[in-house]
């Protein structure tokens, strides 16, 4: 049987997603000017430390350890979060890009950001089953 309110949250996650999604490209279409797309780089980056380093134990990442792994996986995923904010930045400070895509650019990224902390939130991770 399904659960409705579960179908709810996943579909409105990857509403937030699609949005997000479809502003990164546009930022890059409206301008014709596909500099801005580098971000997609950060934005492939930045759970990659977590799959390696922190594995199915993501609870030590919100506490205080002394794992070295742990204390990488934190700063390497800081470093990307940080990278996807200041790509955009940097080529409309460049002049690469104008204004409008570089506003573009942060409203995806926010999209993203809140796409995730609306997952986390919700919690539930095994109730997304359909069948």
């Amino acid at each position: 049987m399904v659960d409705l309110p579960s179908c709810g949250k996943l579909v409105a996650l990857a509403t937030l997603v699609s949005v997000g999604i479809t502003l990164q490209i546009l930022a890059c279409a409206l301008f014709n000017n596909w500099w801005p797309m580098l971000t997609a780089i950060m934005y492939v980056m930045l759970p990659m430390p977590l799959v390696f380093f922190a594995g199915s134990n993501t609870s030590s990442l919100y506490s205080t350890s002394e794992n070295g792994w742990i204390g990488a996986t934190k700063f390497l995923t800081g470093a990307s979060a940080v990278g996807s904010i200041a790509i955009p930045v940097i080529l409309k400070h460049a002049g690469v890009i104008g204004w409008g895509a570089m506003a573009m650019e942060l409203s995806s990224f926010f999209i993203f950001v809140l796409a995730i902390v609306c997952y986390i939130v919700t919690g539930d991770n095994g109730s997304y089953n359909i069948l």
